[in-house]
């Protein structure tokens, strides 16, 4: 299945004028390492699309963009709609978007 991709300069504009969620699907140390603000987090591993609204759009992040696709392309199948975001957090941090600890001080992408 075939899940559309967005850049972080897209995907901000989701989040902020469709209201979609930005899912980190990372591991938790990279998630306490650094992630976009108002990113929600769930492990790829432990990702439930049943229990995803599909009348929200969703960005999965990752730290590349794998394991985004992963989780992306699982809830497109549930019926989410969904977009993958390209080169990850990774990309994310390159293109001059913010990244954050959990406590609000600026992280890094691991």
């Amino acid at each position: 299945m075939d899940v559309p991709e967005v850049d972080p300069v897209g995907a901000r504009a989701l989040v902020d004028e469709a209201g979609a969620v930005l899912l980190d699907v990372r591991e938790d140390d990279e998630w306490a390492a650094g992630h976009a603000p108002g990113a929600v987090h769930l492990r790829l591993g432990d990702l439930d699309a049943s229990s995803f609204d599909t009348a929200a759009p969703v960005v999965a992040v990752c730290r590349s963009g794998g394991r985004s696709g992963v989780a992306a392309t699982t809830l497109a199948a549930a019926g989410v709609l969904v977009y993958n975001l390209v080169g990850g957090m990774q990309t994310w941090q390159a293109t001059g978007q913010p990244v954050i600890r959990q406590d609000g001080s600026d992280g890094t992408v691991i």
